[in-house]
């Protein structure tokens, strides 16, 4: 009987130039009642023949989701809610962690064209643009909102920065050894659920030369799974079996009340 052989682990091969590799303690955060947050730790290496001066970012996102938002406005003495905004593609969780300030790591235009830190974040609010031909130029998109998109979306970021779900911090990526460095994740309780895209980029003289992905995965566990489950897939016979257990409930109280 001939044994099959068993295939050696993989091992990390640096590339030829500058490069970085890490990981992370847990890539799977199970969310019960009882969760009330989780901490997790990336830790990696940078590999330089020439031992050139570097920078490491690493940048989390988590899964996007729309996000609904209206703004008080004084009509005939009132304060009401004005016509809401909907932003999409904004990340349900973002977070841009970095060995020193992204501003002195590299340039506006290469931030921007990476999506580094909360400034350079891509929203859309599709439903307020529209596209026109102006001085014979076609495909011009033009923004209801105009100059105050900017304000709208500082909005955003604000309440987002308030649920823990946004945060930049210019130290939180530390070199503990020569090319060791770590760098902490906070998920809040408040966490989305769903698929985090981690992204760590190498810099040198504040250019991009090596980049990794990795995944989180947060998820539903238990009873909270099962009935997250049963929400998203089945909504209309969740609404009618909580109507019915609402329904229930309230009978009961009324018969022991009554008894009293």
């Amino acid at each position: 009987m001939v044994t099959p052989a068993i295939p050696p682990p993989e091992v990390f091969v640096p590339e030829p130039g500058p490069s970085v590799s890490a990981a992370l303690t847990d890539a799977n955060v199970r969310v019960t009642s009882a969760f009330s947050g989780a901490q997790i730790v990336l830790y990696g290496a940078v590999f330089d023949p020439e031992t050139r001066p570097s920078d490491v970012v690493v940048i989390v996102r988590g899964p996007d989701q729309p996000i609904r938002i209206a703004r008080k406005v004084r009509v005939a003495g009132l304060w009401i809610n004005s016509r809401p905004v909907v932003f999409e593609g904004a990340p349900g969780f973002y977070m841009a962690a970095s060995s020193r300030p992204l501003t002195e790591i590299a340039s506006f235009s290469t931030l921007r064209r990476l999506g580094a830190g909360i400034d350079h974040l891509p929203m859309n609010a599709p439903e307020e643009e529209r596209i026109e031909t102006r001085y014979g130029v076609r495909d011009v998109v033009v923004s209801r909102l105009g100059g105050d998109y900017l304000e709208w979306r500082r909005a955003v970021i604000r309440l987002k920065e308030k649920a823990n779900l946004y945060a930049t911090d210019h130290e939180g990526v530390r070199f503990v050894d020569r090319g060791l460095f770590r760098a902490e994740i906070d998920l809040p309780t408040s966490a989305p659920i769903g698929e985090y895209q981690t992204e760590i980029i190498l810099f040198q003289n504040g250019e991009p030369v090596s980049r990794r992905a990795r995944t989180i995965t947060v998820e539903k566990a238990g009873l909270e799974r099962w009935l997250y489950l049963f929400a998203n897939e089945r909504p209309w016979l969740y609404g009618v079996v909580s109507v019915l257990i609402a329904l229930t409930s309230g009978w009961l109280a009324s018969v022991v009340f009554r008894r009293r």
